[in-house]
């Protein structure tokens, strides 16, 4: 049985970019995420934007990744992640560049 399309949960791909110093890996990126989400959220809130992290849209050369998100959740995970100011005790500056429902103009940002 198919859900109906109002009944889907809406979603948003929001592009994000890391400034600073020095270039990080996926690991190094994904755990500060998740630690920033879940002390921004709290475990309830973060079942309910139910963020995901796009391992296979994470651009190491430019520092960008995508994170798909609930469409009421938006500004709230930007605040999370605006929180984030140290990654491997490196300051750092992450900023968000778009906000799509559609992964492949999200994707369009991540080798610009």
């Amino acid at each position: 049985m198919k859900i109906l399309p109002s009944s889907r949960q809406k979603k948003r791909y929001v592009t994000f970019q890391i400034m600073g110093n020095h270039t990080f890996s996926l690991p190094d990126v994904q755990e500060e995420v998740e630690k920033a989400l879940l002390l921004f959220f709290g475990q309830w809130g973060l079942a309910q934007s139910s963020p995901l992290f796009l391992k296979e849209k994470f651009s190491a050369k430019n520092q960008k990744f995508i994170i798909k998100v609930n469409h009421k959740y938006v500004d709230e995970l930007k605040a999370a992640l605006t929180l984030i100011k140290k990654i491997k005790n490196q300051p750092v500056i992450i900023r968000s560049l778009i906000t799509s429902g559609v992964l492949k103009k999200a994707s369009s940002l991540l080798e610009k």
